[in-house]
């Protein structure tokens, strides 16, 4: 069974030790999310831990996904933009565990990120994703519009360079 719930400060500190497992197994997977190998787990935790702090200062909101009962996947909505843009929010670091993937997580995370936006009158979504990933596929299928490539934007957490795909989408 699968569940989607919107996590506050101090969910995400009692889930943080989930977070941080799945954070480092999608690193140790090859996801370029920004972490470099090695990536342990000890790193991914305290890496949380700011997070936390943007979420209890209202700047993301984090979303988790369960299958029974374990934290199997997570995204984040930012809403730390400049002034001129209160209408926006990023969306970042959208994280399957390598164990539970192809159960359509990233799709029912996708889904309760864009029904907050729309909730919190958000009337554009951005994001960046590796160019020819399953992310990139997923995005297009769920109607996110491509504005283009930027090569060697990032490195994966190998060294190589990576191409990014930016997209949007109106909530």
């Amino acid at each position: 069974m699968i569940d989607i719930r919107l996590l506050d400060a101090k969910a995400t500190q009692a889930d943080r030790a989930q977070l941080a497992e799945t954070l480092a197994d999608c690193v140790a997977g090859g996801a370029s999310v920004g972490f470099m190998w090695p990536y342990p787990v000890e790193e991914a935790h305290r890496w949380w831990g700011g997070v936390i702090e943007k979420i209890a200062a209202g700047d993301t909101v984090l979303f988790a996904a369960y299958v029974d009962g374990v934290l199997s996947g997570t995204v984040q909505l930012g809403l730390d933009t400049p002034p001129n843009q209160p209408h926006r929010g990023d969306v970042k670091k959208l994280l399957v565990h390598r164990r539970a993937r192809k159960q359509g997580l990233a799709s029912h995370l996708l889904t309760a990120l864009e029904e907050e936006a729309r909730r919190r009158s958000l009337t554009l979504l951005t994001l960046d994703t590796v160019t020819g990933s399953n992310a990139e596929q997923l995005y297009a299928k769920l109607g996110w519009t491509k504005s283009g490539i930027i090569p060697n934007y990032a490195l994966f957490p190998d060294g190589s360079f990576c191409d990014t795909t930016v997209f949007w989408k109106v909530p």
